[in-house]
């Protein structure tokens, strides 16, 4: 047979149904010596007060006076042993239901014989053991109970003037026990069934709360199960971080204290469910929240669930969606593109080497460059389809851009005095060196394309803002006019002729993919500086 480690092992719910089961059947059990003990007091009274009253001899009366002292104390003996939870319930309930039955044979000799009713009081002990013990023991017990009855009756009829007409009234008594005790048997079993069920169902029902507060904990969206008073039974971060308020444990938190819009949303909501779907910029949230109400209702209305989507987080995954599918078809349409268009260079080529004047000669050049640009623009979407194919290393930033500052001088064909590079030497960072090494050039480009190209007129430097590694792109140009900052960032524009408009969005969007961002500020100057701060896992 199993003990109970491993069955609580092998079904973990019985880690919560067993314990309590036991505890139940020892309060049971302690209740049962509370009604004995509470009988006890009340046939002591019987006998030490109103023993004249019971018709019975001195003798007899003196016996009914111990025999009820004595089951007092075997009553008080079994309260003792209950507190300390020894022994077992099995032998407890049998040593209480058998003093009983002795206790009460007993009585029933000395209080006059079967006629005295006191045989009655065994009915509410055999009911109460039946309850207490669920099983078919509850028979043997009615089967004691009459056999004692019935050997009482003998002895008295053999030993003083009872008579054997009065055997019909003890079979009678005798039949009620097992009546009694049948009865028992079948409402324990129907109780054993309930409780099983119940606790199946209980165990169902915590499995199906833990897994809707896990689905809720997870969820990216702010969640909020609000009931019909308006307090906030269960929420999830997401709702904490749009609402910008800390709920407390317990349900304890109104709807009004973390945002008063939401509390007269929710009432107006329940005038009229038409308004449940509305966009609104929340107290908390720096983001237009989308807020909408799902009802929970069965046998009337329960509460609601709110649900708080964030509309900028949502935009930006169809953005995304849009770009992925963008950047597929860019990038088949670039690797057709590229074939004829080296054609159309080579042949160029071809006939500008012929002898023409110099208007002709004008009109090839223009088609050279023209496809020298669209050539570029084509390695510039190859290389934003290829942000998400990153090996992410950890590069010291000041030997790295020393190398970009080394060959963008070269091929730029300005001194290298014109970039001042004042980043610390320890400084490191988390990022793909591929990426690295283009986002510096594009941005170190556009910083010397708008200089004044004079010593120090490009400035990098790093510095730590809130635990986190920032390197900051400067000029002592003219900055960026205020019309063009909310379309710095986008693809294809530009405020130079000669460029593809793709150099900031490429930077961006290698940015996001190493995990840091990108943005722009006016500087000290009055020019241009683009600031990126590296994700929080930066090694500095």
């Amino acid at each position: 047979m199993r003990d109970s480690a491993s069955l609580t092992g092998t079904f973990p719910f019985l880690q919560a149904v067993a314990p309590l089961s036991q505890e139940s059947l020892w309060r049971s059990i302690s209740f049962f010596n509370l009604y004995r003990l509470i009988l006890g007091g009340l046939l002591l009274l019987m006998a030490a007060i109103f023993g004249s009253a019971l018709s019975l001899s001195a003798q007899n009366q003196s016996w009914f006076f111990w025999v009820s002292a004595v089951y007092t104390m075997l009553v008080l003996v079994s309260v003792a042993a209950v507190n300390f939870r020894k022994p077992r319930t099995g032998l407890q309930l049998a040593f209480q239901v058998c003093t009983d039955i002795a206790a009460v044979a007993l009585l029933i000799y000395f209080s006059g014989g079967v006629q005295s009713n006191i045989g009655l009081l065994m009915l509410v002990s055999l009911a109460l053991a039946g309850m207490i013990s669920r099983g078919r023991i509850t028979l043997l017990y009615a089967a004691l109970a009459s056999i004692a009855v019935l050997l009482e009756h003998s002895y008295a009829v053999l030993t003083s003037e009872a008579t054997e007409a009065q055997f019909f009234q003890a079979g009678i008594l005798s039949a009620s026990y097992f009546a009694v005790a049948w009865l028992a048997h079948a409402l324990s079993r129907y109780a054993i069934a309930n409780e099983k069920l119940a606790s199946l169902r209980g165990v169902d029902l915590s499995n199906m709360a833990e897994a809707n507060r896990l689905m809720i904990q997870d969820m990216p969206d702010g969640v909020l199960v609000v009931d019909e008073r308006g307090m906030v039974r269960q929420s999830n971060p997401g709702a904490e971080k749009l609402l910008g308020y800390t709920f407390a444990v317990g349900g304890k938190s109104h709807l009004s204290e973390c945002s008063p819009l939401l509390e007269a949303m929710f009432a107006a909501w329940r005038q009229n469910k038409a308004l449940g779907n509305e966009v609104l910029r929340l107290p908390g949230s720096t983001h237009p929240v989308r807020v909408r109400f799902l009802p929970v209702q069965r046998e009337g209305f329960w509460g609601a669930v709110v649900v708080l989507e964030d509309v900028h987080r949502v935009q930006e995954q169809a953005q995304q969606v849009k770009l992925a599918a963008l950047g597929r078809l860019t990038a088949n349409i670039a690797h057709e593109v590229r074939n004829p268009l080296s054609s159309i260079s080579y042949a160029t080529e071809l006939l500008k080497e012929q002898k023409h004047d110099e208007s002709q000669a004008r009109l090839f050049q223009i088609i050279l460059d023209n496809t020298a640009r669209l050539n570029r623009i084509i390695q510039d979407v190859m290389q934003v389809n290829r942000r998400d194919r990153l090996q992410a290393e950890t590069i010291s930033l000041a030997a790295c851009l020393e190398d970009v500052l080394e060959n963008l001088s070269q091929v730029e064909q300005v001194p290298r005095t014109v970039f001042e590079l004042r980043v610390d030497p320890a400084g490191k960072a988390r990022f793909d060196r591929g990426h690295f090494e283009q986002v510096m050039w594009n941005l170190c480009r556009n910083a010397l394309r708008y200089s004044q190209r004079l010593t120090g007129s490009v400035r990098l430097r790093t510095t730590i803002e809130d635990g986190r590694t920032v390197l900051e792109v400067s000029d002592d140009g003219t900055g960026v006019p205020a019309d063009a900052l909310q379309k710095l960032f986008e693809p294809f524009f530009t405020t130079d002729e000669g460029g593809t408009g793709l150099g900031l969005y490429i930077a961006r969007e290698l940015c996001e993919a190493n995990g840091a961002t990108i943005e722009y500020k006016r500087a000290l100057d009055g020019g241009a500086c683009f600031r990126i701060i590296f994700g929080s896992n930066d090694e500095s």
